[in-house]
């Protein structure tokens, strides 16, 4: 009999994957909240009674993972961290990948793009390889270079739509000819990407943007959000959770790193992140009651 938590359903061809999306549903009711614990993993920052190296790196991630899995509906490893590390950053990365037990989704927060042949092996380097269920991506070479990734069955590919940067206003706020914002006719074009496609297609928007998310929701009212910037960088998760969710009342999945991840530095961080996870999902929760 097939686990409750299994990402796999019976169809007409035999065994399929079960959509992200659907997957991210249960997880919010599993945990309450749609938290992604993002692994942002900085050796400076790390707690002081763990070695500055990659042992140290594999005993960090899986305290934080061992202290939040209850209450984590994802996890975002940020590949720049790991690939930062060289060679045995990757492994490291690859071993933590598999502490993540099977009910959390895993989003590879390695905003790739390119076209042909490269792409495709982007796209099989994580989601045959290394397995994850998800992964950002970088839309400006247009939809060749985003189609490869979405021959996956039950994954997401969460297409870079609005961010939190300063620099965000250089190209994504220009206005169009017909009054539009670029941002916009990113997120309506990338929307139909996913048509017809094994894979979903994701939007990523930044939290301190949240005053833009019913503009969002307008253009892409039913495509998955993953929202970095709460916590540390100050985005406002209750307006984020009023306006992002999807017609189907899921659709988002919000990521917090530094917040939880360095909450002690101290014996206690596995303690400390444990409550900081909990104090968010705990203002999630009624939002999906």
């Amino acid at each position: 009999m097939m686990c409750s938590e299994s990402p796999f359903l019976r169809g007409s061809r035999g065994w399929m994957l079960e959509r992200f999306s659907e997957r991210l549903k249960k997880a919010i009711r599993r945990t309450g909240g749609c938290l992604c614990v993002g692994l942002d993993i900085d050796i400076a920052k790390m707690p002081e009674a763990l070695s500055r190296d990659i042992p140290g790196v594999r005993a960090f991630c899986r305290g934080i993972i061992d202290s939040t899995k209850d209450m984590a509906a994802a996890y975002k490893p940020n590949l720049a961290f790991f690939e930062a590390m060289g060679s045995e950053g990757l492994a490291a990365l690859e071993e933590i990948r598999r502490m993540i037990p099977p009910e959390c989704l895993v989003i590879a927060d390695a905003k790739r793009g390119d076209i042909g042949n490269t792409s495709k092996a982007y796209a099989e380097a994580f989601f045959t390889r290394m397995k994850v269920d998800a992964l950002t991506v970088a839309p400006y070479m247009g939809k060749d270079s985003v189609e490869p990734f979405l021959q996956y069955e039950g994954t997401c590919v969460f297409v870079l739509g609005l961010t939190s940067n300063p620099g965000s206003a250089d190209f994504q706020m220009l206005e169009m000819k017909d009054g539009g914002r670029l941002f916009e006719r990113v997120i309506a074009t990338a929307a139909k990407w996913g048509e017809g496609a094994k894979g979903e297609v994701g939007l990523v928007v930044g939290a301190t943007k949240a005053d833009m998310l019913t503009d969002v929701r307008k253009v892409a009212p039913d495509n998955v959000l993953l929202i970095p910037g709460v916590g540390a960088q100050g985005g406002d998760l209750d307006a984020v959770l009023k306006s992002g969710k999807s017609r189907d009342g899921y659709g988002m999945v919000v990521n917090a790193s530094r917040s939880i991840l360095y909450a002690s530095k101290g014996v206690d961080w596995k303690e400390a992140a444990r409550h900081e996870a909990e104090r968010t999902v705990a203002q999630m929760k009624p939002f999906f009651g």
